[in-house]
This record gives C-alpha cells, sequence and structure tokens, in this order.
C-alpha cells in the first residue's frame, strides 16, 4: 500500500512540475517605443519659445502598440492632460522614431493632430532624484489651434519613484 502511495506521489509532482514550466511571453513590435512618459510641454510661437508654457509642469504621457501589432505605427495618448490627444502615428523600431508630415486624426474629437521628430532615446534623459531614463521627445500641431503654435513635448520615462513624478 505504502508503494501505491508513494508513486501517486510522485506521479502527482511530475504533472505539478511539468505544468509549471515557463514559457516565453513574446513581446510587442513596438516595445522600444512604448511607454509611460513624464513630459513638458513648451509653446513655439515663431521663433520665440516658451518653457512650460501652458504651465502644466509634468503631466504622463503614453505610447503604446496598435492593434495591428505591425511594427509600424504606435498610438500616442496624453490621456486627456492637454489637448484630448490620441493619435496614431507612423513609427520605425529600428531608428526609435516616429511621425509624420501628414496630419493623423485625432480619436478623441474632431481635430487633425500632426506629430514630427518624435523619438526616444535609451538613457538620454535624467529623472528629478538623478536616475538616468529613456528620452521622448517630439513636436505635435492642432489643426483647431486658433494661435497656429507648435508644441514641443518632452520628457522622460515615467520610473514609478514618488521623487521623479
Amino acid at each position: 500500500m505504502k508503494k501505491y502511495i508513494n508513486l501517486t506521489l510522485l506521479l502527482i509532482g511530475i504533472v505539478l512540475f511539468s505544468a509549471c514550466s515557463k514559457e516565453d511571453i513574446p513581446m510587442t513590435s513596438t516595445v522600444d517605443l512604448a511607454g509611460e512618459w513624464m513630459v513638458t510641454v513648451d509653446v513655439i510661437d515663431g521663433d520665440q519659445v516658451y518653457e512650460d508654457g501652458c504651465g502644466l509642469g509634468q503631466i504622463l504621457w503614453i505610447t503604446y502598440n496598435t492593434n495591428a501589432d505591425n511594427g509600424k505605427e504606435i498610438w500616442l495618448d496624453d490621456l486627456g492632460s492637454f489637448w484630448d490627444t490620441k493619435v496614431k502615428v507612423p513609427c520605425d523600431i529600428p531608428s526609435l522614431t516616429f511621425g509624420s508630415q501628414t496630419p493623423a486624426k485625432n480619436e478623441y474629437y474632431d481635430c487633425d493632430i500632426t506629430v514630427t521628430d518624435g523619438k526616444v532615446t535609451f538613457g538620454g534623459a535624467v529623472t528629478p532624484s538623478g536616475m538616468p531614463a529613456d528620452k521622448f521627445e517630439c513636436y505635435i500641431t492642432y489643426s483647431d489651434d486658433e494661435d497656429g503654435y507648435k508644441y514641443y513635448v518632452h520628457g522622460y520615462r515615467r520610473s514609478g519613484f514618488v521623487a521623479d513624478e
């Protein structure tokens, strides 16, 4: 009887260990450009640049993959913190760049948005706590901006530390 109990326990152990095998979860095609970003928005009026020209301080923006997961486009979303911006923009993963001279439809409301010269630079920023982080930057214009300003959005990958927000 003891032999059968030991054999049963051995079989249960084998089943449990084989069921717990670790599988690699594949990353999305745009993982290098995706993230949460603590950004500042500068206003560009002709040759004049107004740092944090909107007086918002640091705000959270996110970039993430599209459903297509084709490595050719990402979503850029301000989560309603600036201009209600949610736009799908072309990207180039090897060069860590995104944007286009062609306006794209805003998904939050009826407006066209042009995102240019977007890029992510690994280790290109320093957080307020002094730690290195990835840098995010792009230029944005809005079709419904009566003043016709260009906005320079720049910042660093969100670290999650309170001192950096």
